[in-house]
């Protein structure tokens, strides 16, 4: 998939808005990938794609700042890299990987919300914990994830809204929720993603809620705390934030059902399983990195950032 198809597919709105909230002028715009498109041919470590498309997508997430999209770039291909346990064999029709897909963890939502955001139901617990481990549930997850990033242009203007739904969570659930587990998610999500992150609602939150939501609080930046919201089991609370005729039946919505929507996205998955496969021979090679090469203890370990947990 090249880029070039869409790099003039905004309406004018959306153009408007590129230029109102991420500085992106259309006159620069092809300079700007231009730019970092040399930049990443003269980076000896790093094996990106190079097309309009995946540049425009890290130029927007880091509003057309050039230097934090090359620290970016880097970032993210460093993340991939040193993260095998989610980003390596990546086949969609794995069994168990396929399973998990199956159950629907991470579905983004047909449509946008008032705002033009792609909202996302992350729906927590509803994978067994004796028999899949988090890290099982990533590397799935992450297939819709990255394929979502891929296909919609919106949302790389206007963000997204994640809605994560904690119903039948148990305490094996929480205790697969390990810091070191957290940190690594948290960093490959707000460090590594070109995302534009405008809420996260938590919802049918349980008795033990704190304890976990304490650890991934630990580990968000100030602006995204700003944005979080927890409704506990007050669906009106919840409509506030994201409104009815965004969510599915099951929330009280009038957008399809959960079925419909995991069936999209298995579909979706299908038809991109040359791209995720494809997708692993992008990465960074540490023993070429100019000056000291990183580790995955540099990325995701807690030392020094988790010193104390503080639970009410």
């Amino acid at each position: 998939m090249g880029g070039g198809e869409y790099v003039c597919t905004l309406s004018e709105e959306l153009q408007q808005r590129a230029k109102e909230e991420i500085n992106e002028d259309p006159e620069r715009r092809a300079q700007d990938i231009e730019h970092i498109r040399d930049w990443l041919k003269h980076q000896p470590h790093i094996k990106a794609r190079t097309d309009d498309w995946t540049i425009l997508r890290f130029l927007r997430g880091c509003k057309f700042s050039l230097e934090r999209t090359k620290e970016k770039l880097d970032m993210y291909y460093t993340c991939k890299t040193l993260c095998p346990e989610w980003y390596k064999n990546r086949d969609p029709q794995d069994k168990k990987l396929r399973s998990i897909l199956e159950l629907g963890e991470f579905l983004p939502l047909p449509g946008y919300d008032r705002q033009g955001r792609k909202v996302i139901i992350i729906r927590a617990a509803v994978h067994d914990p004796e028999t899949t481990t988090m890290d099982e549930v990533f590397k799935a997850t992450n297939f819709i994830n990255d394929i979502l990033w891929l296909e919609d242009e919106q949302m790389s203007i206007t963000g997204t809204v994640q809605l994560l739904d904690l119903e039948r969570a148990t305490a094996a659930h929480a205790m697969q929720m390990t810091p070191s587990l957290v940190k690594k998610a948290m960093t490959i999500w707000q460090e590594g993603y070109p995302v534009r992150p405008k809420g996260l609602n938590y919802i049918n939150t349980p008795a033990a809620f704190d304890t976990v939501f304490n650890i991934f609080k630990s580990f968000m930046k100030e602006k995204m705390k700003r944005r979080v919201h927890i409704h506990g089991s007050d669906l009106e609370s919840l409509y506030k934030e994201v409104p009815k005729e965004v969510l599915p039946v099951e929330y009280g919505g009038t957008n399809g059902t959960i079925e419909e929507i995991k069936k999209y996205w298995l579909d979706r998955v299908d038809a991109r399983r040359d791209w995720l496969l494809d997708d692993e021979n992008y990465g960074v090679d540490e023993s070429k990195r100019p000056g000291k090469a990183k580790t995955s203890a540099d990325l995701f370990g807690i030392e020094g950032s988790f010193r104390k947990l503080t639970v009410d």
